[in-house]
This record gives structure tokens, C-alpha cells and sequence, in this order.
């Protein structure tokens, strides 16, 4: 027989790529629960003794996330997605998030999605930014609102606000100076101009877009309040969810997996410094982490792989 009657065919090859993508997310799994084991034990151990009632609503909360995000999604796509599979790849996006950093395993799961759906990748990834920035315009707006609600719990420096303004009014004067001398950013800023606007031409899919992104954030504060009342943290509900959204917003800027580290930093100090005990603190962070990390985690990296083998990423 020839050398070409013993070559695997292109489906064999291609189920061999997929078991060992599915192992290697196995194994990334495994890892991650190795390395982090001391902190997965000891949330297990504080949640064991908090009260269940409002851990439940916590857990509820952190699952309508994923539909939440997935409703934002569709709002930044002109072109009906299958809300099924979407809503899946949004929660093997979550799991995806948290082993790249930065919101690249997100981004690259969502971008492929998009793709498969039969869009192009420059609207793919307007669809992205889109998204993106519906977000942080909600959470800034959030939190404008709640630091009038909590006066004096955000303490800035004096002078930050003017210096904060004049770095964004930089970086907008720079963009402005850029998109401007080279046509290839003209065009791209024209189409995603093109596509905002057709987006928010659709009253349905504007609702989605910005009620999703709404939905969202807000579902992610209603799970650090619902936590800190398990575990008997004593502070305000609005103040809670006002040092969640600072605190998230402040450690998304530096590039860990899943904000390991850096929100669990930020989150943990901002407790503590709004005068919560650090036990109390600590145990609050450490349940919310393991609702919204460590129990989807698995699941969803399987998830992911299951996507990959049906060729829906």
C-alpha cells in the first residue's frame, strides 16, 4: 500500500486536535485548582458557616450574569444570533477569562463565536468594542450615582479629578491626531461609527445592549451584597456595591487572569478601608470569588472544549 493509504484523514486529525484541546482544558484545570487550593478550602470552609438563604441569591445572581452578558452581546449585532449557543459561549467565555489575562480568553472566545455566526472579523471585533464600551460607560455611570448616594466613601487625592481629566483629554486629543492622519484608522473609525449607528437604529437592540450591560454590572454587585450579608459583613448595601464597581473597574487595568490577585487585592482593601473587619472582609471577597470563579470554572472550560468539538468556536 502507498504512504498516503496509512495518513489519517482530516476528520481523524481533527478529533485528535479536539481530545487534546479538551485534555489540555482539563489539565489547565486541574492546575489552577492545585495551585489556588489553599484559598479554595478555606472559602469552602467560611461559606460552610454563612447563611445559605443569601448565598443562594448570590449564586443566582452570578448565573444571570451570563444571560445578562450574552443580552449585551446580541445588542452590539445588528444580525439575530442564536441566543442558545450565544449564551453558552458567553459562560465558556467567563472560564476562558479567568486562565488568559487581561479579557483575552473572553475576547478570543466571543470574537470566534462571532465569526462562526458568518460576521466578518472587522465586525466581529466592533461588535467587541462595542460591547465593551457600553460597559464602561454603564459603570462609570454607576458609580457617579453611587458616590453621590455615599458621599465621601471614594477619597481621592486632591487635584486627582483635574489630573485624571487632563490624561483622558491627552489620549482622546491623540486618538483624534491619529485617526486623522491615517486613512486605514479614518475607515475603520467610520465603520464602527456605521455600526453603532445601525446598532442603536434598532430600538430592540439598543434596549439590549445597554439594559444587558446594566444588568450586568448591577447582578455582579447584587452577588458581593447578597455575599457580605451571609457572611455578616456591616456595611450599607450602596456602599457595598459602590467599592465593588470602583474596586473591579481599578483592577481591570492590570493584566492577571481573571483579575486574580488584583481584584482580591483591590476589593479586599476597599472593605477594609470602608470598615469592615478584615476577617470579615476577607470572607466576603473569598465567597464571592469562589461563586463567581472557582464553582463555574470547570464547568466552564468544559463548556469551551464541548463548543470547540461541535466547530461552534
Amino acid at each position: 500500500m502507498t504512504p498516503e493509504a496509512y495518513a489519517p484523514s482530516p476528520t481523524r486529525r481533527r478529533t485528535y486536535w479536539q481530545t487534546l484541546f479538551t485534555l489540555a482544558v482539563l489539565a489547565a484545570a486541574g492546575w489552577l485548582a492545585h495551585r489556588h487550593w489553599p484559598v479554595l478550602a478555606s472559602g469552602a470552609g467560611r461559606l460552610a458557616v454563612a447563611d445559605h438563604g443569601w448565598l443562594l441569591v448570590a449564586a443566582t445572581a452570578v448565573t444571570a450574569t451570563w444571560a445578562c452578558s450574552a443580552i449585551a452581546q446580541q445588542g452590539a449585532v445588528p444580525r439575530a444570533l442564536p441566543a442558545g449557543r450565544l449564551v453558552a459561549a458567553q459562560f465558556a467565555a467567563s472560564a476562558a477569562n479567568h486562565v488568559l489575562p487581561a479579557g483575552v480568553g473572553a475576547s478570543a472566545v466571543t470574537l470566534r463565536f462571532l465569526m462562526r455566526c458568518g460576521l466578518p472579523a472587522g465586525r466581529s471585533a466592533t461588535a467587541l468594542a462595542v460591547k465593551a464600551t457600553a460597559g464602561a460607560v454603564v459603570r462609570g455611570a454607576l458609580i457617579a450615582v453611587l458616590a453621590l448616594a455615599c458621599p465621601g466613601v471614594l477619597r481621592l487625592p486632591p487635584g486627582s479629578v483635574g489630573r485624571i481629566a487632563l490624561v483622558l483629554a491627552v489620549l482622546l486629543a491623540v486618538l483624534l491626531a491619529v485617526a486623522r492622519r491615517w486613512p486605514r484608522c479614518r475607515r475603520a473609525a467610520a465603520a464602527v461609527l456605521a455600526d453603532v449607528r445601525a446598532v442603536h437604529a434598532r430600538p430592540r437592540r439598543a434596549v439590549a445592549l445597554w439594559g444587558g450591560s446594566l444588568a450586568f454590572a448591577g447582578l455582579h454587585a447584587v452577588a458581593l451584597i447578597a455575599v457580605t450579608q451571609a457572611v455578616a459583613l456591616p456595611l450599607p448595601p450602596a456602599r457595598v456595591a459602590l467599592l465593588y464597581l470602583a474596586a473591579s473597574s481599578a483592577a481591570a487595568l492590570l493584566p492577571t487572569p481573571g483579575g486574580f490577585g488584583s481584584l482580591d487585592a483591590a476589593l479586599g482593601l476597599a472593605l477594609t478601608a470602608a470598615g469592615a473587619p478584615a476577617a470579615a472582609a476577607a470572607s466576603a471577597v473569598l465567597g464571592y470569588r469562589l461563586l463567581t470563579v472557582w464553582l463555574p470554572l470547570i464547568p466552564g472550560l468544559l463548556v469551551l472544549a464541548v463548543l470547540v468539538r461541535r466547530r461552534t468556536l
